[in-house]
């Protein structure tokens, strides 16, 4: 599925996206050996995006974003996660396939565990479903605790890389979906999976502001859209696009030798 989303990108960034799953063993093996320690390993989600975008959106817009970083930054790009937490869209309309919560944040530990036990000592997980956000968080938060010395682990939000990007992802609403910005680049990435036309029509409210309580969407949507997808364009995905995978790229190339604040100073005494 993401061959389709790595080529647009590539397009845009002018080279390929260096991608684990081309290689050998022996070829990661020098690279780890040469210093290349970080990895990137994009996580996305299978879930209806309204009437007018595939149910692949978050994983197109993760394996994109980060295919552009990934060739800007020479950095390593682990294959897309593609299930993610869902549970909020629920049954109410078809194409929806989720992990719980627990699942998906003992996955992650599990598959960087594997990174760990290999050498390589610095993860940045890239999210692109709003649902995502709370699982990876305590994956992070676990795994951190689990190498201590042996990890550097991070977590980047690919619609809030920098305060422009979220601003613009927001724009026509907090609790969005489906809406002008995802609109805009699955129209870049995929457009034989859109449909402008029923786009065009959907807009849908964000009802959450001011609510106490979290609600499920079939509760805050018609439509299982929040946002205004009709004024998104093509044109404005690609240069979305660039803007995300230029911000990923620079985060990238200062992950590559960031070192903590103060050294590890292991347990305390009493």
């Amino acid at each position: 599925m993401s061959d389709r989303y790595y080529q647009r990108a590539a397009e845009l960034a002018g080279k390929p996206p260096l991608l684990w799953e081309r290689h050998s063993w022996r070829s990661l093996q020098a690279r780890r050996d040469a210093g290349d320690e970080l990895v990137v390993l994009p996580v996305g989600a299978i879930e209806q995006h309204g009437p007018h975008l595939p149910v692949s959106t978050d994983s197109a817009i993760a394996a994109a974003v980060c295919a552009y970083a990934s060739a800007k930054a020479n950095t390593l790009l682990l294959p897309t996660l593609n299930y993610g937490v869902s549970v909020g869209h629920t049954e109410r309309w078809a194409g929806t396939v989720s992990l719980m919560h627990e699942t998906l944040a003992l996955s992650v530990r599990e598959l960087v565990s594997w990174l760990v036990t290999q050498g390589w000592r610095r993860v940045l997980l890239v999210n692109s479903h709003f649902g995502n956000h709370a699982s990876l968080s305590i994956a992070v938060d676990r795994l951190r605790f689990d190498y201590r010395e042996r990890l550097q682990i991070g977590l980047v939000d690919s619609w809030r890389i920098t305060p422009e990007i979220e601003a613009y992802f927001t724009c026509d609403g907090a609790d969005i979906h489906a809406n002008r910005a995802e609109t805009d680049l699955m129209l870049y990435l995929d457009p034989e999976a859109c449909d402008p036309e029923l786009a065009a029509t959907v807009d849908d409210p964000d009802r959450t502001d001011g609510k106490v309580f979290s609600y499920l969407v079939p509760a805050t949507s018609t439509n299982g859209v929040t946002g205004r997808p009709s004024e998104a364009s093509a044109e404005r995905g690609a240069s979305l696009l660039r803007e995300m995978g230029e911000a990923l790229a620079d985060v990238l190339i200062r992950a590559r030798t960031e070192e903590p604040p103060l050294p590890h100073a292991g347990a305390t005494t009493p």
